[in-house]
């Protein structure tokens, strides 16, 4: 009989799933967005670019490549980088390519950009629409606040001179004590938003080259880049710049001060030579003090001048760039963007796109299905076990479903003890499990008893789901072999064997490497979230 009442229960469950999914349609929502992020890519070979891109994991929303460069005479040029295949690579990822334009600091080139801007606004323009690109991104630094006005005017003509489906973006300079002279004095924050889709607030080197040595974005630096920022500039078009860069100063010399190592470099020279890491905890960013001996191999960087000594390595890390992403919650901004896509450390993307969109489980890091849990969690239809872990591979619990369906209708969850399941007085769900039942979305196994802790099969969720899809499949009465996995048959699994089918056929359910769908198998939540996605997709066909 327990049997019975659970497939009544799972009947029930399924049900009022599909009414929740398809009044989400009906009612035009859609699934929460996740945070914007984009990144530079200027060094290495052009040929590594769509390596750089796939090693993000489905991280990243938009490239900037150096595809463009500004000539002695202030005119456009483009650079050997260009590459048509590389763009419709990229489209067909899903990531948009909005190549930046830049005068590397030279602030004579700079200026004679701005004094040239028509012609270089309407020749952007047409190669943008002639390579198929997505935009552009203005990066044009150190002129000063006289040419402030000729800045916003470029950026005016080319918001002009674009389709409003082109992005036009702009790095600026952060600027945390709000300075209006110089270089940072160049960006009217407020004109320039008004024809930009995002301003890139580029909220590093707060120490540089020949400076003392310290911290390349400390985390209150970046934080109040982003407080001032806001007082001129709408949350939405607010991009906090990310360094995946370090400095290296030699100790006791006047000498190699401060110049640029990536992070991938930098973990490799703490390895070769030893490193002691220490975590600065006043500016949040991490340090690294390495000695060099005469004995020693020469370093791969900079081997000319990287000669004995010691020498002290300022840098970013997961710890840091976690404590950065944090304020894109903090602060609800629109994203993130780095320097330089290829530079970064070997863990980053392992956790970037779960702590830029607030997902701070460990446990979640790197697993295979990370983007299906960030989506479950981002649409608050699964949540963690703690604040820091998700347990994805745990079985998916009775208790657990009536929580995900309590949060899909947005009931208001309380206990009525004189109502409840004998074995949920006390339990963490009581309040789900009596407002599910209350409202009549679950029924009990018998004798009062609910089985909170009762884990829910991978055939009987495919149940669920052709029962939930089954008004939207409808003509599917014949199945065949060939919709089947192999240790699925109508004699071993009479009560699911078509639905497993059926939604195998659909997209809805899917099996291992080896090509089993291994029906008795507890369903995890890993699992549900990749489930819960499948159907988002399915009725959104």
């Amino acid at each position: 009989m327990k049997v019975i009442y659970k497939r009544i229960l799972i009947t029930v469950i399924c049900i009022m799933m599909l009414s929740t999914f398809l009044s989400f349609e009906a009612d035009g929502q859609q699934k929460s967005e996740t945070k914007f992020n984009m990144s530079y890519v200027y060094f290495g070979n052009s040929s590594s670019y769509n390596d750089y891109v796939d090693n993000t994991k489905n991280s990243l929303d938009e490239i900037s490549p150096n595809y463009f460069i500004i000539d002695q005479s202030g005119n456009l040029s483009l650079t050997s980088a260009l590459n048509k295949k590389f763009i419709e690579d990229m489209h067909k990822r899903g990531v948009r390519v909005v190549p930046f334009i830049s005068n590397h600091w030279d602030r004579t080139l700079g200026q004679t950009a701005l004094s040239n801007r028509k012609k270089l606004a309407s020749d952007l323009a047409e190669v943008i629409n002639t390579y198929d690109l997505d935009g552009i991104n203005v990066d044009i630094e150190n002129v000063t606040e006289k040419e402030r006005e000729q800045y916003t005017d470029f950026v005016r003509l080319l918001r002009e001179a674009l389709p409003e489906d082109k992005t036009i973006a702009v790095a600026v300079a952060a600027n945390p004590f709000a300075f209006t002279t110089g270089w940072k004095g160049s960006y009217d924050y407020t004109e320039l938003a008004k024809y930009s889709d995002y301003l890139m607030f580029m909220s590093y080197d707060e120490h540089y080259q020949n400076s003392k040595p310290g911290a390349i974005a400390s985390l209150s630096f970046s934080e109040k880049t982003l407080e001032n920022a806001l007082n001129k500039v709408p949350k939405d078009k607010i991009v906090l710049g990310i360094p995946f860069y370090g400095r290296i100063w030699k100790n006791n010399s006047g000498d190699f001060q401060g110049k640029g190592v990536s992070i991938k470099q930098i973990e490799e020279l703490i390895k070769t030579y030893k490193g002691e890491v220490t975590f600065d905890d006043k500016s949040k960013s991490p340090y690294a003090v390495i000695t060099i001996r005469e004995k020693d191999p020469k370093p791969k960087i900079y081997s000319d001048i990287l000669t004995a000594g010691t020498y002290t390595i300022w840098f970013e890390s997961e710890e840091s760039i976690k404590h950065k992403l944090e304020l894109v919650q903090k602060f609800d901004i629109r994203g993130t963007g780095s320097w330089s896509l290829g530079d970064e450390g070997k863990n980053t993307w392992n956790y970037y796109k779960l702590w830029l969109n607030g997902c701070y489980f460990n446990d979640v890091e790197g697993h295979w299905a990370t983007d299906y849990i960030l989506s479950a969690f981002k649409n608050d239809l699964i949540l963690g076990m703690t604040e820091n872990t998700f347990k994805p591979d745990e079985s998916i619990t009775r208790a657990q479903a009536a929580v995900i369906m309590v949060r899909l209708l947005n009931y208001d969850a309380y206990e009525e003890r004189n109502k409840s399941f004998d074995d949920t007085l006390g339990h963490w769900a009581q309040a789900e499990i009596d407002t599910a039942r209350r409202n009549g979305i679950i029924n009990g196994v018998g004798d009062n008893l609910f089985e909170p802790e009762a884990s829910v099969t991978r055939e009987q969720m495919a149940v669920i789901f052709d029962n939930l899809l089954r008004e939207r499949i409808k003509s599917e009465a014949e199945v065949n072999s060939n919709n089947v996995f192999p240790d699925v048959t109508i004699e071993n699994n009479p009560w699911s064997y078509e639905s497993i089918a059926l939604m195998k056929k659909h997209g809805i359910v899917s099996g291992f490497e080896d090509g089993s769908f291994r029906p008795t198998r507890t369903l995890t939540r890993a699992e549900m979230t990749v489930l819960l996605d499948n159907v988002y997709g399915f009725i959104g066909r």
